[in-house]
């Protein structure tokens, strides 16, 4: 009878378990007013568990809104990293994003501003920080400021990040003595330090600065443009994890645009041979690359406000509820500047002053909590208790409250500032600052209206075209174009194009003695060969154009490109996935420049940054019979007052294509996007007008 007793205790408790784990969870809606917000209150640094629905107060633009969902969100590890899913396509990856429960982090590693024994000895900690941070739903990536936030791979295993930590063993690039970008071995080479008798001493320093500010400024842009894309990934809270040493946030400084003794004014280009390649050039061969642009750089530099685009990021993150949690990996820091730079050739300098050092450090590390603080994150600066610090922050975003309201506010596509109260004493409570509400027209028409407004869109359309170029900083063996479509015909056959080019910089060979051999394979992500091409460059050419053929077979899906060139010496290669869509759509676009550098005639380029004295035409795989239209805009999506002269043609092959063709000369150095329209459709491909 006991026995009898325990079995009916022991089925009544597994079936209250049972009834518990089918209790609805919360459902959050999706109404055009409807807003969320996650809330994370904590009672002397600890989070707070037993707060309920009536204890906490929201108000939207000042007015008090009734809560609607009310869910207490508690965040385990998520376990062994075999029991984590990963998402196999990029359709379940957005999923993955788009759910409220599952938080999303970006660890951004701050290469220019880590010093390399501090990327070191971080790299542990880090790993078992994230083992213990990420819950089984939750999802992380990785970037540098050299990537775009379309490059970011979002995971679930931490051995992705520790994969990435141990690809790259010291990523830390700022006490570096060798320069591993040629930009900054060209403003090294420009304005290399001399001994202090010499006539050309005022340069001294000039290097070293510019150095810096660029460093900087393509880091916060970097930062800039990760929150944009963000704020279009998902409405709920984004963690931004910065290891950083800090920013000094460079002022404009006109004592930068000096004349120096030994520099003259700018003068035009003039077209010339370069020996190397047989091909005319605007450049000095006897420069390395980016040498030539050296005064226009220092002018553009001279002139930055860091300061301003550091609070624009801080308001884009509030406005995308995206919350900063910056570490500077090297702990408790005495010093700021090490004791001798040496990335510029020449004497080193002298010793930063012990004071101007110790301003320096001051300004690093209040950027960094300013940064932490002002989007509800939190700082851990200061302190060689780095995994202390990276434990609070583990509790703090491990315990957080999901609630939703109906605004009662208007549809008027405007910033809605957001106010969070709990009427417990001694809690405070961090949320989202605010949202943009969607406009009326949306609501009108019975269409979904949640998330960005279109203006957002938009701006987040042409922040991710442009988002590429930043990997054009740096010259690589071989790059590569895509597009990939569907030619025209009563059953439709699918059509690959591929445009490579070798940098004028890179040392693969001689080009000019005989013509380059290149293969191109397209290949299933198994690895299975479904089509190959054999071609070659012409001589003195370092671009060229193939498109396999015999691809009756082909279907939908995700294939992968494999082009190998043999230029008289080791081979160079590149791999590129693309996936072909279904018929009629197309996706990828090909360039062709014409200029001095060219000889005025038309060329395939793989390479989309441009010269003032060049003309550019985009082609892209036309959809439809439908007219097309096109237009220039600038970097935040504003159209341009330049023409742009749109056509249609139609090649033996069988493919149609929709061309754009501008003159640069009325554009200043800055990236540009062309939008190409046809029908329903739009493409959008962006490019850089370089000095």
């Amino acid at each position: 009878m006991p026995r009898a007793r325990i079995l009916v205790a022991l089925l009544a408790i597994v079936t209250l378990v049972h009834a518990q784990d089918q209790q609805p969870r919360p459902t959050f809606h999706t109404e055009a007013n409807y807003v969320r917000v996650d809330a994370y209150p904590t009672k002397n640094g600890a989070p707070v568990a037993d707060l309920t629905r009536e204890e906490f107060d929201i108000l939207d633009n000042g007015q008090p809104q009734a809560i609607e969902q009310f869910e207490r969100v508690v965040i385990r590890s998520a376990g062994p990293q075999e029991s984590r899913i990963e998402p196999n396509t990029v359709a379940e990856s957005r999923s993955m994003l788009e759910s409220p429960r599952a938080r999303v982090f970006v660890l951004f590693l701050d290469t220019y501003h880590v010093d390399v024994a501090a990327s070191r000895q971080i790299k542990r900690p880090l790993t078992e920080w994230l083992d213990h941070l990420l819950g089984p739903d939750d999802l992380i990536g990785v970037m540098t400021p050299e990537m775009s936030p379309r490059d970011i791979a979002f995971a679930r295993k931490t051995t992705t990040v520790e994969g990435f930590l141990e690809k790259y063993w010291y990523w830390g690039e700022r006490d570096r003595g060798n320069p591993v970008d040629p930009e900054d071995s060209a403003y090294g080479y420009c304005y290399p330090n001399v001994p202090a008798a010499d006539r050309c001493a005022d340069q001294n320093g000039v290097a070293a600065e510019m150095i810096d500010r660029r460093h900087e400024v393509r880091t916060l842009g970097a930062l800039e443009d990760l929150v944009r894309y963000l704020r279009g990934v998902r409405e709920e809270r984004k963690a931004i994890l910065t290891l950083s040493n800090g920013w000094l946030l460079f002022r404009p400084n006109l004592q930068l645009m000096r004349p120096l003794a030994c520099e003259g004014p700018p003068s035009p280009p003039e077209v010339t041979i370069d020996p190397r390649t047989g091909r005319p050039t605007t450049k000095d061969p006897t420069l390395p690359p980016g040498a030539s642009s050296c005064s226009i750089d220092r002018t553009n530099l001279a002139q930055i406000d860091d300061e301003r685009q550091f609070r624009e990021i801080q308001d884009e993150a509030n406005r995308a509820n995206a919350s900063f949690y910056t570490v500077d990996p090297r702990g408790l820091a005495a010093f700021d500047t090490t004791l001798m730079r040496m990335d510029v050739p020449g004497p080193p300098p002298p010793p930063v002053p012990l004071a101007v050092d110790s301003a320096m450090l001051r300004g690093r590390i209040t950027s960094l909590r300013t940064l932490a603080e002002t989007t509800d994150g939190m700082a851990i600066v200061n302190t060689n208790d780095l995994m202390g610090g990276l434990r609070r922050v583990v509790d703090d975003l491990s315990s957080y409250y999901l609630l939703g309201y109906y605004s009662s506010g208007k549809l008027d596509g405007k910033f809605h500032s957001i106010t969070v109260k709990v009427k417990r004493p001694g809690v405070q409570v961090r949320a989202r600052r605010g949202y943009l509400a969607a406009t009326s027209a949306p609501a009108a028409t019975g269409e979904p209206a949640t998330g960005p407004t279109r203006a957002d869109t938009e701006a987040a359309a042409v922040a991710a075209a442009i988002g590429p170029l930043a990997n054009y900083s740096r010259d690589v063996p071989l790059r590569m174009q895509i597009a990939a479509g569907w030619k025209s015909g009563q059953t439709p056959v699918a059509g690959i194009w591929v445009v490579g080019e070798l940098p004028a910089s890179a040392e693969i060979g001689d080009v000019s003695r005989g013509a380059a051999e290149v293969s191109v394979e397209i290949a299933r992500p198994d690895g299975q060969t479904v089509a190959s091409v054999r071609t070659s460059m012409a001589v003195g050419s370092r671009v060229f154009r193939a498109a396999p053929e015999a691809l009756e077979a082909l279907t939908p899906g995700e294939y992968r490109v494999l082009a190998r060139v043999r230029a008289g010496g080791l081979p160079s290669s590149d791999t590129l996935t693309f996936t072909l869509p279904a018929a009629p759509e197309a996706t990828g676009t090909l360039w062709v420049r014409r200029g001095p550098a060219s000889g005025n005639r038309d060329v395939p380029t793989a390479d989309v940054r441009f010269r003032r004295s060049e003309q550019l035409r985009v082609e892209i795989l036309s959809r439809s019979t439908d007219p097309a239209t096109g237009r220039l805009l600038d970097r935040f999506g504003k159209a341009l007052a330049v023409p742009v002269s749109v056509g249609q043609r139609s090649d033996a092959d069988g493919s149609r294509w929709m061309t754009a063709q501008l003159a640069l000369a009325p554009l200043a150095p800055a990236d540009y996007v062309v939008e190409l329209s046809q029908g329903s459709a739009r493409t959008l491909a962006a490019f850089r007008v370089v000095p």
